[in-house]
């Protein structure tokens, strides 16, 4: 004969364990830990994003600030600019943007000299870039509009910025490739702009030699925009 004990016993059991509520905060704590998780890194990684926008957006203001003024000082003559102060330029940059953004290993920066063509239309008489990030300017190459009227200028369409006679405009794009702090694959599911681009210009300051840039002795490197390097 089977005893009924032990049946009796499992159903005491089972309604103990029904009664209990001990770890019941334990349990809830379990559901929301996740969720806690996610929106917190969430957090973390936007305010990151916002943090590294913010410096991008300061590094192209500070290159198209520094490469209006740059030139020797000849008060007799017009200011010319060299291959070595254009270098100047994306070290400084590099150095302002910190060694956590990695801004030319993950980005590219290029620097445009918008002026007016003999035709009376925009040109882009010379370019210098800088950064690994295998892009190129979204307004044109260096020799863009020589001739002609056709281009428009550089920045939004419909508000291109324009070059007058005698005069040049420096027109900065940064393209960046934000690197995020959590990991890739958590960042491409909640962060959809991971892309940063960032835009500035300055009139040059003072009267400049446009003729073109030139040179040092020794020479100092060139940075064509057909070259992808950080350094």
């Amino acid at each position: 004969m089977i005893s009924a004990a032990p049946f009796r016993n499992f159903g005491q059991t089972l309604a103990r364990l029904w009664r209990d509520r001990s770890g019941l905060a334990l349990v809830e704590f379990a559901y929301t830990l996740p969720i806690l998780l996610v929106l917190g890194m969430s957090g973390l990684e936007l305010s990151n994003l916002a943090i590294v926008n913010l410096r991008v957006s300061q590094a192209a203001m500070h290159i198209a600030d520094n490469g209006s003024r740059i030139g020797d000082r000849d008060a007799l003559a017009a200011q010319k600019i060299y291959e070595s102060d254009i270098n100047d330029i994306f070290l400084g940059v590099d150095i302002q943007a910190g060694s956590q953004t990695n801004l030319l290993r993950n980005g590219r920066v290029i620097i445009s000299s918008l002026e007016m063509n003999s035709d009376g239309g925009q040109w882009i008489h010379w370019q210098r870039c800088m950064g690994e990030l295998n892009v190129q300017s979204a307004y044109g190459v260096q020799g863009t509009g020589a001739s002609g009227t056709g281009f428009a200028g550089m920045g939004e369409s419909g508000q291109e910025l324009k070059a007058t006679a005698g005069q040049a405009v420096i027109f900065v794009e940064i393209i960046y490739d934000y690197d995020p702090m959590i990991g890739n694959d958590y960042a491409m599911r909640h962060i959809s702009a991971s892309r940063l681009t960032s835009t500035s210009a300055f009139n040059v300051r003072g009267t400049r030699d446009l003729s073109g840039i030139y040179q040092t002795s020794p020479a100092a490197p060139v940075r064509s925009c057909n070259q992808f390097t950080s350094s």
